[in-house]
């Protein structure tokens, strides 16, 4: 599905971003890795190009950009799946939700967005055209409730939504193709706490029916596989749930 293109991955060493590394390279992508936890890096599978970078920095941004020119020449891919669960950093409902917790996210979940999308695009558009799948969530569609107010985390994926369909549209005529995953509950790392929590893990059970729990970080992965490859050819603009259900309701 991916042979002969060049992706870029970010937030790799996480477990959506582990899922995806795998399967675009099972797809024949050259994959670049990128993370800013070298060690979750170096698990990766080996013969996986990998790099360094926090993404909330803008140089980081086109050093990733730059390593994947230098090693490959192109780029034709980039799934942006860094991010963060701000609650440790004072995110929360408005009434209570610090400043600092607010930054955090921001920087964390959309200003990545942003500036990894700014560093690839002229790549892109440079390879006759490519497509960006960026992460967000069924928390930037509805509402959270009492089990999920994290409402910076909320903006900073509705913000990822907006972004992305306006990049949409104004990439259409270069052959960039824009489009969002919007995961409902996964069973990554970053979910430990709704995991570990009976009451919040029996609503997610309700909102999820078809799966009755949690979603495999593969299930996401191999969404966004689909929307990166050509078989998605006629596909932008589009925010896809990966939610067994809960977007339904």
């Amino acid at each position: 599905m991916l042979a002969g293109k060049v992706a870029i991955i970010t937030g790799a060493g996480g477990g959506i971003g582990r899922a995806a590394v795998e399967q675009f390279a099972g797809a024949g992508a050259a994959v670049l890795a990128v993370d800013r936890d070298e060690a979750r890096l170096a698990a990766l599978p080996g013969g996986v190009a990998t790099c360094v970078a926090d993404v909330a920095s803008a140089p980081a941004c086109a050093a990733m950009v730059g390593e994947a020119l230098r090693r490959w020449g192109a780029v034709h891919v980039l799934f942006n799946v860094a991010g963060i669960s701000g609650r440790r950093f004072g995110d929360g409902p408005v009434d209570t939700c610090t400043e600092a917790g607010w930054d955090a996210v921001m920087n964390a979940n959309l200003r990545s967005v942003f500036l990894a999308c700014r560093a690839a695009l002229p790549a892109m558009i440079a390879a006759g055209g490519g497509a960006i799948v960026n992460l967000a969530s069924v928390l930037g569609m509805v509402g959270g409730g009492e089990f999920f107010a994290t409402h910076a985390y909320a903006a900073s994926k509705a913000g990822i939504i907006g972004l992305t369909r306006a990049m949409a549209v104004h990439y259409a005529p270069a052959q960039v193709r824009c489009n969002v995953l919007a995961p409902g509950l996964i069973d990554t790392p970053m979910s430990a706490r709704a995991l570990g929590d009976a009451d919040l893990l029996a609503h997610v059970t309700r909102m999820q029916p078809l799966v009755g729990g949690a979603g495999g970080p593969e299930q996401v992965a191999a969404a966004a596989l689909f929307l990166a490859s050509d078989a998605a050819s006629l596909i932008t603009g589009v925010v896809l749930p990966v939610d067994g259900g809960w977007t339904a309701q």
